[in-house]
């Protein structure tokens, strides 16, 4: 039982990002731009720099004799478990992983000795292949989202991060966000638990793709005086195999989880629609077959989900990840184009700071397949020049799933 150990965790007042960057376009210059507007004290930490966005930088976590509450970490994943045996001598208890490359990419071994080193050092861990956390209170905003949203009553703890870009963008309010990623350590009921007894949380809505603990997760929802919401991917066989390529699932029968959802007293919802109270739109296709291609493994999951109800048969979800740019959708639909595609196309896109919706609403816009394209370009502040462009060339466009 580790929520009484995450008070630190989610409201540090000294933060290390390992992997900061002085280029806002890489995931350490993004974290670290977006940290220094928070209230808490921020580490760079980058062997290559003395001085990064004009913050005095550090070689190592061993050169700073700073007590750190939270480290967060963006190297790529084979440096991981070196640094995480050099955060515990530095005595760290709280660490967040960005970094992919674990059991999502069938790295099975380097996620299973991750998971002994954070065991024996009794460290609370965050990830791997997370999205980061959002804590209003501090104005910190862990996360790769274009826009951060305001405080308010909601905790929203999600299994896909790039959801979150998507929900971010909508003018809700929250109390805080969690990105689980693959659950090495942390899971949904450590912090079921830590908003259960937040008092600005009057709602937690959660994103699952699997559970670890289904016997503790019931335990602790029943105990719950908040109202829980659930939205459960992974409904239809393709769906669950969405959910295995990204973030690792297990593919466990829906029925086990919908008996799960009843014990635990806790509404289970169709879709994140129906969970933030969003004005529904309808899906309209032409074809039988739809080819998906996202840049949110979550809401490729979501939506192959939704399909399989209107009996279209799935091809994908494509997942080109949340670094995905306009060439990387250009790249995608240039295959299809080879092949003269005739069936549908769904083209996901969750307004990321990588993501450049305008440029990628213009290619999609110039392709010979255009008739057949679905644009799901999520959100609200973030794609309205992107809308206006898909609209003018009469693109099919879905803002909300």
């Amino acid at each position: 039982m580790k929520e009484g150990k995450l008070k630190d965790f989610f409201n540090p007042e000294t933060i290390a990002i390992i992997g900061a960057s002085e280029d806002k376009t890489k995931v350490g210059g993004i974290l670290l731009e977006k940290a220094k507007k928070s209230r808490a004290k921020i580490i760079p930490i980058n062997p290559k720099h003395k001085i990064l966005q004009n913050i005095q930088s550090y070689s190592s976590i061993s050169q700073t004799s700073e007590k750190i509450d939270l480290v967060v970490i963006a190297i790529p994943a084979k440096f991981i478990l070196k640094t995480i045996d050099d955060c515990h001598k530095k005595k760290i208890k709280n660490i967040i992983i960005i970094s992919a490359g674990f059991a999502e990419e069938k790295n099975f071994k380097l996620q299973e000795e991750l998971t002994k080193k954070i065991d024996k050092y009794k460290i609370n861990l965050l990830g791997p292949n997370c999205f980061g956390i959002f804590n209003p209170k501090l104005n910190l905003d862990l996360t790769f989202a274009k826009t951060t949203p305001k405080k308010g009553n909601i905790a929203f703890i999600s299994q896909s991060g790039a959801l979150w870009s998507y929900i971010s963008d909508l003018n809700k309010k929250f109390s805080g966000f969690i990105s689980l990623g693959n659950m090495s350590d942390l899971d949904f009921s450590d912090w079921i638990e830590y908003f259960n007894k937040d008092k600005s949380t009057k709602k937690i809505i959660l994103y699952i793709e699997k559970l670890k603990e289904g016997k503790r997760f019931i335990k602790i929802c029943k105990k719950s005086k908040k109202e829980i919401i659930v939205i459960k991917a992974g409904k239809s066989e393709q769906g669950k195999q969405a959910t295995i390529s990204h973030t690792a699932s297990i593919a466990t029968d829906y029925k086990i989880y919908k008996g799960a959802f009843k014990q635990a007293k806790i509404k289970q919802v169709k879709s994140l629609q129906e969970a933030f109270n969003l004005k529904s739109q309808k899906i309209s296709l032409n074809h039988k077959e739809t080819t998906i291609i996202t840049n949110a493994g979550g809401a490729g999951a979501l939506l192959t989900d939704t399909l399989i109800q209107q009996e279209q048969k799935i091809i994908g979800p494509k997942d080109i990840l949340g670094t995905a740019k306009e060439t990387d959708y250009k790249r995608e639909l240039s295959k299809l184009e080879k092949k003269n595609y005739q069936g549908n196309i769904g083209i996901i896109l969750t307004p990321q700071t990588m993501s450049n919706p305008k440029k990628t609403a213009e290619i999609i816009s110039q392709s010979k397949l255009k008739k057949n394209i679905i644009a799901f370009f999520l959100g609200k502040k973030s794609i309205k020049q992107a809308v206006k462009v898909l609209n003018k060339n009469k693109i099919k466009t879905i803002t909300k799933i």
